[in-house]
This record gives structure tokens, C-alpha cells and sequence, in this order.
């Protein structure tokens, strides 16, 4: 089968692109296009020479017709996903996750592709009101990225509803692994201790989150990729455990040795109303569907991305020094 990944070029979308080349796909990934040639994560890849790379962008509606022509299965995760820049740049979240997932529908409806994968998120929740959070759950724009997601999954999902596009809405919930953004709680601890820092700043960590190790999200998207009983429903990928961002971090102090002190920075944290203090991930649905059990604990997960970020290749491409919105 083709297969086409929007968002290749980022954490969740180049682990994908592995999966799906181990699995027997031939796979198109996309990468934004920039005038450096880079590919982003894609350049560390294990299956570069098997894949095609796409340079471009799915803001252009005629290059995501073109880029879908042929094409099986679209797993569409092309997405700007930082909160904290969507509170200044809230208008470039609108064109891209909106209007981009518009333009994929389109181009897949025009092309006939037999299948679509639309990558949603677990803050579209916002705070949970009851746990753990099932697909039935209110939706919360709590800030302008999640506005922009549900505002991408409602797109998504009309082309089903009017359209009968073939289209499942996959909806994670906390992802972490190697090649994280810097932006994330996970990456900024475990570069700043692998960089000697004594003391780090952080926001508020009493709230809560369902941790997911990457290869486990990627796992759950190619499970539902095939599951034909998945296709018109919105589904989590999660794994029905809760953990605070405080002792998500204790934890990744034992694991790595370190002393390091914990300072809260009012930078860091997000407006009162715009906070998400609790999620924590129902997988029933994803279970009953597909059989889905995640394979990785959160202690495992962590030692596997510990180690990673501990190479010095890997954690020269991060500036742990800087504040990343």
C-alpha cells in the first residue's frame, strides 16, 4: 500500500514513517518546505533511502491534490501544536490546522484515497470534567491550538458526514520519545540535567497527563489505519494511567541520578482559564476496536527516551538554554 504522512518531518510523524516502512507500506513523507532543504526529523531516520520526501506545504490546496494522487492511506499529521506560540500567532494556527486539514480532505475526496487517518489531540478535552476521559467528553477551547483542533476535527469529520470520505479521527493523548520538541515538559528536563544544569525553570506541575511513548501512539494510528470499523469514529490513543507533571519529573530525576532543584518561572505557565489540570485517557474504544494495549510503561518510556537525549549527537540539536514557545 501508499501511503502519504503529512507532518513526516516532526516527533510523532518520523517515528511513523519508520513503522510503516518496517510494515511493508511505500511511503511519501512530507516536510514542510523550507529554502535550507532540511527535512527535519526525517534526516535522522533509519529508512531515508526507502522513502519518498515531499518538500512542501498543506496550506496550498494544489499541491495537496497533487501530493495525494495514487495514494492508499493518508495519516495526516501536519499541524502547528505549541500552546504557548499559539497565544501570540494565533491566526497561523487557524491557516494551518484548519485550513490545511480542509485542503487534505479535499485533495483526498478529489483522489479517491481509500483512507484517512486525521491526527486530533488530547486538549481539545481541556481540563476534564469526569475520568477518565472518554470519546463523549466535552470539547473545551481552552486555548487558540486547541480551538484550531477542534475547529480541524470538525472539518474532518464533515467530509465523512456529507462526503462518506473514509476518515477516522485519532486522538492522542500525551506522546513523549526521542526527537520530542524542545517545547515539551520531558525534552526541557532531560537536556538541561544531561547538560549539567543545578536548577531548572519550570511551570506549574501539579496538573496531570496520560503519558504515551511514541512508538505506542504510532502503533495505535497504524492499528486504526486498518480497522475498518474505526472508519466515521473519533478515537483515543492512550493509555489509561495518570500521572502528575511533579512526579513525572521525580521520576526522571531517579532515573538519570540527578540532584537538581525545580524553580517555578511565571513565563512558564499559562493563563488561569487556559491551564488543562487533568487528563487522563478512557482506551476502551481503541481496545474494543483494534485490540490496542500500549507496550511501554511510563518508567520504560522514560529510560528509552533518557538514553536517547543522553547521546551527544542527539542533545546537540537541542537549546536546552533557551525558553521554547
Amino acid at each position: 500500500m501508499k501511503a502519504l504522512v503529512t507532518g513526516a518531518d516532526g516527533f510523532i510523524g518520523s517515528h511513523l514513517v519508520e513503522l510503516l516502512v518496517r510494515e511493508g507500506f511505500q511511503v511519501k513523507a512530507l516536510s514542510q518546505y523550507n529554502s535550507f532543504n532540511y527535512w527535519g526529523w526525517l534526516e535522522d531516520v533509519n529508512c531515508l533511502s526507502e522513502i519518498e520526501v515531499l518538500n512542501g506545504d498543506v496550506r496550498d490546496p494544489h499541491y495537496c491534490k497533487h501530493i495525494t494522487k495514487d495514494v492508499d492511506v493518508v495519516f495526516h499529521l501536519a499541524a502547528l501544536i505549541a500552546i504557548p506560540y499559539s497565544y501570540v500567532a494565533p491566526d497561523s494556527y487557524v491557516d494551518t490546522n484548519v485550513k490545511g486539514t480542509l485542503n487534505i480532505c479535499q485533495a483526498a475526496l478529489d483522489n479517491g484515497v481509500g483512507r484517512i487517518i486525521h491526527t486530533s489531540t488530547s486538549e481539545v478535552y481541556g481540563t476534564a470534567q469526569y475520568v477518565p476521559i472518554d470519546e463523549n467528553h466535552p470539547l473545551q477551547p481552552q486555548s487558540p491550538y486547541s480551538a484550531s483542533k477542534i475547529g480541524a476535527d470538525a472539518m474532518a469529520m464533515s467530509f465523512f458526514n456529507a462526503f462518506d470520505l473514509p476518515l477516522t479521527i485519532a486522538r492522542p493523548f500525551n506522546t513523549y520519545g526521542p526527537r520530542q520538541s524542545a517545547r515539551a515538559v520531558i525534552p526541557t528536563i532531560i537536556t538541561q540535567i544531561a547538560n549539567g544544569k543545578k536548577q531548572i525553570k519550570l511551570g506549574d506541575v501539579t496538573p496531570t497527563r496520560d503519558f504515551n511513548y511514541v512508538a505506542d501512539t504510532c502503533k495505535g494510528f497504524l492499528q486504526l489505519a486498518k480497522c475498518d470499523s474505526a472508519i466515521g469514529e473519533t478515537v483515543n490513543i492512550g493509555s489509561n494511567f495518570e500521572i502528575s507533571v511533579g512526579d513525572t519529573l521525580e521520576l526522571i530525576r531517579e532515573l538519570m541520578g540527578s540532584d537538581v532543584e525545580f524553580l517555578v518561572e511565571d513565563q512558564r505557565i499559562r493563563p488561569e482559564k487556559s491551564e488543562v489540570f487533568r487528563l487522563w485517557c478512557d482506551n476502551t474504544k481503541i481496545k474494543s476496536l483494534t485490540g490496542f494495549e500500549p507496550e511501554y510503561s511510563i518508567r520504560e518510556g522514560l529510560r528509552r527516551t533518557i538514553e536517547w537525549f543522553s547521546e551527544p549527537r542527539n542533545l546537540a540539536k537541542y537549546k536546552a538554554d533557551i525558553y521554547n514557545v
